[in-house]
């Protein structure tokens, strides 16, 4: 049993693991902003073209996570080559990393230029499918960047500078709101792109954020020694190698996950627009929540990384339970404001002149207090999973996503919304038991695994 009695090291290890998780929560929530505000302006300007960039941001999210695999894979390896002051690692690390990301970056573009295709052959709207098409059109080119961001975002983690992933995200979110509110609605002289604006403005936004990354790389002594991009056309394959058998299972462990939300908004288009656009909004408000646990997942990697680069058993366990605790504080205080403002959160999303807004108003408000409950779920499995990383376990939390949300989640979702008749809100009560699911088998995964006396054998 772990005990949470030795207060001196711990509280050390609170703030310690604050000072690492801050920026990177930072970041995390710039980055959402970027969504964030999308969907406010596509709100403002129709629920229609609401509708169709929830669809098309959620294809273009789930194929971004899916490439990001192999370079969130790159964070806990360099972080204990890192620990360990293996420089010429976290070079090889890196690169490979990049690599990687490139190679599926370019696999992705065709795919995704499909978009309408394939969501006509979901039975979405016609009229939804193709704004959403419309969309992806533009928004693909933003994946590259994407990608080469995660990256070099796990690269400053494992170095611990974070501040640098948060300037660069700001950047680009900044922008992306002046962008969105020109394009969109054509003001200040710019031609009126509606929803092919929002992805203009995203695209523009996320090479801006790679390009500042870019520059500190070049600009900064303290990463000189690492040379990045000297000889980056020089494989390395072994280290390829392990990058991709680490990065694969994360890809489908987050395949699972986001998958399983990406099923719900085709049901939720299945019912009507109002739903689909209400569904759009809460998870926009509850991703922004979402990049708090994420960020404090992302600073679990670094810090047990660390720890198991060094062997350092004792160290590991102190850093899982100082996250733990702050992901804990973190949850009550979002379940507070869910459940509090429920109605405002919803329907800051909306032209007051819309149609319907009412009805989306209304369902929103419902999943709202249904998304209160599932953050518990949401933010302890993502926890983790950051934990189980540093531990470079990601095979089984593989296997933990495939039947919390594949086998588990998406039918009670269907039987929820559509058997028994619940639509949207049975739809999301899906959320609720496929994420707890996954929470409770992870941490019984993490917790065993600190039982083995052959812990460094994992």
């Amino acid at each position: 049993m772990i005990s949470f009695s030795n207060r001196g090291p711990l509280a050390s290890q609170i703030l310690s693991t604050l000072g690492l998780a801050l920026p990177v929560i930072g970041s995390n929530l710039t980055q959402s902003l970027k969504h964030l505000t999308d969907a406010v302006m596509l709100g403002w300007y129709g629920i229609d073209e609401l509708a169709g960039g929830v669809l098309g941001a959620t294809l273009f999210t789930v194929t971004f996570i899916v490439g990001s695999g192999c370079a969130m894979a790159t964070l806990p390896l360099a972080a204990s080559a890192e620990g360990s002051g293996q420089t010429w690692r976290v070079r090889r690390v890196v690169r490979m990393g990049l690599w990687l990301s490139i190679i599926f970056g370019m696999l992705a573009l065709w795919p995704l230029w499909q978009t309408e295709e394939f969501l006509l052959i979901l039975d979405q709207e016609p009229s939804t499918a193709a704004l959403a098409g419309d969309y992806m059109q533009i928004a693909v080119w933003g994946l590259l960047p994407a990608l080469g961001i995660m990256a070099l975002k796990s690269f400053f983690m494992a170095l611990v500078r974070p501040q640098i992933v948060l300037w660069s995200t700001l950047a680009g979110a900044l922008f992306n709101i002046i962008a969105n509110y020109a394009l969109i609605f054509g003001n200040w002289g710019f031609p009126e792109l509606g929803i092919q604006g929002a992805a203009v403005a995203t695209v523009v936004s996320q090479s801006m954020a790679m390009a500042i990354m870019l520059m500190f790389l070049r600009v900064k002594p303290a990463f000189r020694q690492y040379a990045l991009f000297s000889n980056f056309l020089k494989p390395d394959w072994p280290v390829f190698v392990e990058v991709f058998k680490l990065g694969w299972p994360i890809s489908a462990t987050l395949v699972a996950e986001t998958g399983f939300f990406a099923i719900t908004a085709v049901m939720m288009g299945w019912i009507d627009t109002e739903s689909l656009a209400a569904h759009g909004i809460v998870l926009e408000i509850a991703a922004v929540m979402f990049m708090i646990y994420l960020g404090l997942a992302n600073a679990g990697t670094v810090m047990v990384g660390r720890a198991f680069g060094t062997k350092d058993r004792g160290g590991i366990i102190l850093a899982s339970r100082a996250v733990i605790i702050l992901c804990v504080v973190a949850v009550a205080g979002t379940m507070l404001i869910f459940v509090s403002i429920p109605e405002t959160l919803v329907g800051a999303f909306l032209d007051s002149d819309s149609g319907n807004i009412d009805r989306v108003v209304e369902i929103g408000v419902t999943l709202m207090y249904i998304a209160a409950i599932f953050q518990i779920g949401d933010a302890l499995q993502v926890v983790a999973l950051g934990l189980l990383r540093g531990l470079k376990d990601t095979q089984f939390p593989m296997i933990v996503a495939a039947i919390s949300y594949a086998v588990i989640g998406v039918p009670a979702s269907y039987l929820l919304g559509f058997t028994f008749g619940g639509e949207g809100a049975g739809v999301w009560f899906g959320f609720v038991i496929g994420l707890s699911c996954a929470a409770a088998l992870l941490l019984v995964r993490f917790r065993l695994l600190l039982g083995k006396l052959d812990i460094w054998e994992v």
